[in-house]
C-alpha cells in the first residue's frame, strides 16, 4: 500500500506525515510537494507536485494507491488546482481519495465553500472511492489574534455571540489517518469539529486567564473589523475576506456539535485551554 499526501510539506500536511510514519513503513508514504526539496527532513519519499504544472500530476501519483489531497491554500484558485489534480488521479489510476474540504461544504454561507463544494462535485464524478473530511476552524487561525491580543490589550473581531466548534491541527491529522487507514470510509462525509464551541469573548476570557491580565474581547462592525485588520497589516482583500468571515460565524457557520471528529479520533478533542496555552506558546 502506498499512500500520498499533497501539500506535504505545509502545517496540516508535516502533522500527517509524521502520525502515519508512527503505523507505517516510511516506505509507503509519499511526500507530493511543490518544492520536494522542502521534504528533505520528513524521511520519506518527496516528488514533484505543482498544482500550476499539470504535467507534474499524473507522475507524482503513479503507483499510489490512496491520495490524502489536502486542500491548497491558494485561496482562488483551489478549483481548477484540484479539478486537475482528480483528472491525474484518474490518469494514475489511484484506488481512493481523501479529501479536506469544509464544514458543510454543501450549505455553508462561508465564501470559502464555493471550491470546496466544487471539489467534492468533481472528485464524486470522477467514479473514484473517496472519503471527505469536511474539517471544520483550526484553534491555530486565532494564532495571530491572540499574539495581537495580547500586544495590544484587546482581542478584536465582528463574530458576535457566534460559537466555534473549532480543534486542533493535530485533532485533524489524527481523523485523516484514521480513515486513510481504516475501512468502510468509502462514499462517507465526515462533519468534522471541535467537541466544545467557544465565542470570541470566551477565547479572550481564556487569553485573559493565561497571560494574568484583562484582555477584552471587542466586538466592531464588519466593515471596521475589515479596517484594523488591513491597517494591522493584512492585505485588505484578505481582511474583507476575514471581516466577512466573522459574520457568518455569528451566524453559527462553525458551530457543530455532532462530535464526529472526537468519534473519528477515539478521544477528546483538543480543547480551549490547551489551544491557548499553545498559541501563546
Amino acid at each position: 500500500m502506498t499512500i500520498a499526501i499533497t501539500g506535504a510539506t505545509g502545517q496540516l500536511g508535516r502533522i500527517v506525515v509524521e502520525k502515519l510514519k508512527e503505523k507505517l513503513p516510511a516506505g509507503e508514504i509519499v511526500a507530493l510537494a511543490r518544492n520536494p526539496e522542502r521534504a528533505g527532513d520528513l524521511g520519506v519519499e518527496a516528488r514533484r507536485f505543482d498544482y500550476d504544472r499539470p504535467e507534474t500530476l499524473a507522475p507524482g501519483l503513479a503507483g499510489v494507491d490512496t491520495l490524502l489531497l489536502i486542500s491548497s491554500s491558494e485561496v482562488g484558485k483551489r478549483g481548477p488546482q484540484h479539478t486537475a489534480i482528480v483528472a491525474a488521479a484518474r490518469q494514475a489510476g489511484v484506488g481512493r481519495i481523501v479529501y479536506t474540504s469544509l464544514l458543510r461544504a454543501d450549505t455553508t454561507p462561508l465564501s470559502l465553500g464555493t471550491e470546496h463544494a466544487e471539489t467534492e462535485r468533481a472528485i464524486a464524478a470522477s467514479g473514484i472511492p473517496h472519503t471527505f473530511l469536511r474539517n471544520g476552524w483550526y484553534l491555530e487561525n486565532y494564532a495571530a489574534s491572540v499574539q495581537g491580543a495580547l500586544a495590544h490589550g484587546t482581542l478584536i473581531g465582528a463574530a458576535g455571540e457566534g460559537r466555534i466548534a473549532a480543534a486542533s491541527r493535530a485533532d485533524y491529522a489524527d481523523a485523516a489517518v484514521a480513515v486513510l487507514l481504516g475501512t468502510g470510509h468509502d462514499g462517507k462525509t465526515y462533519e468534522l469539529a471541535g467537541d466544545t464551541g467557544f465565542t470570541l469573548a470566551e477565547l479572550a476570557a481564556e487569553v485573559s486567564r493565561q497571560a494574568g491580565r484583562d484582555i477584552p474581547y471587542r466586538n466592531l462592525p464588519q466593515a471596521d473589523h475589515a479596517a484594523a485588520l488591513a491597517g494591522a497589516g493584512v492585505p485588505a482583500p484578505f481582511a474583507e475576506m476575514l471581516a466577512a468571515w466573522d459574520i457568518d460565524i455569528a451566524n453559527g457557520a462553525l458551530f457543530d456539535d455532532g462530535h464526529q471528529l472526537s468519534r473519528l479520533i477515539g478521544r477528546p478533542t483538543t480543547g480551549l485551554a490547551d489551544g491557548v496555552k499553545a498559541l501563546i506558546g
